[in-house]
């Protein structure tokens, strides 16, 4: 049975004066991601894809090794780019509201339920992609859509409650039939697998 890995990019350098899609992985960041390159858990993969920005593309190239690795933008983070950077305890706020009220924007921000209906096409077009090979997929990609695709395989309504618990998670499905095996795990046990 092929699977789907889709995880999220771990910690980042967050710096106010740069467009979020441009940060970069923390040097922890940076080291959670190098410790999952050449693990067994890689022994099926035959493609690694990640969003365009740069914590996402990061985090492919350390743990792809000589795997082949694709670029999907729809892969992206929810646009957010209305307000650009906001301090910690008012991203809160904005993304409680943004999953709670899924068909309205929230400060120009694009709704869940647009967003999720994007990381779902994008997930079909990876997976229909000859580029993708037959064996399992890893897609690195991003917390809030991660959880929008889950609740849309999972076949519940949109929810924070099923939110990565923080950056560097992953959870599995079947390539397959879409079958969602797990719930959010922290990316350090993808290396037990």
């Amino acid at each position: 049975m092929p699977l789907v890995v889709f995880l999220t990019h771990p910690q980042v350098v967050v710096d106010p004066a740069v467009p979020v899609p441009d940060w970069g992985l923390s040097e922890v960041g940076r080291a959670r991601a190098a410790a999952l390159a050449g693990g067994a858990w890689l022994r099926d993969v035959t493609s690694v894809w990640s969003s365009d920005e740069r914590k996402a593309i990061e985090c492919a190239d350390l743990l792809a090794g000589a795997l082949p690795r694709q670029r999907h933008t729809g892969l992206g983070e929810n646009d957010r780019s209305a307000t650009g950077f906001v301090p910690p305890a008012e991203f809160e706020a904005l993304a409680d509201a943004f999953f709670a009220e899924p068909s309205r924007s929230v400060r120009g921000w694009a709704t869940a339920a647009d967003e999720q209906e994007r990381i779902v096409a994008a997930v079909e077009d990876v997976l229909a992609d000859p580029a993708s090979g037959d064996g399992d997929v890893v897609i690195v990609s991003h917390g809030a859509v991660g959880t929008l695709l889950w609740c849309a395989l999972s076949g519940v309504p949109i929810a924070r409650t099923y939110d990565q618990p923080g950056q560097g998670h992953f959870y599995t499905f079947d390539r397959d039939t879409r079958h969602v095996l797990s719930g959010w795990r922290p990316l350090d046990e993808v290396a037990g697998q």
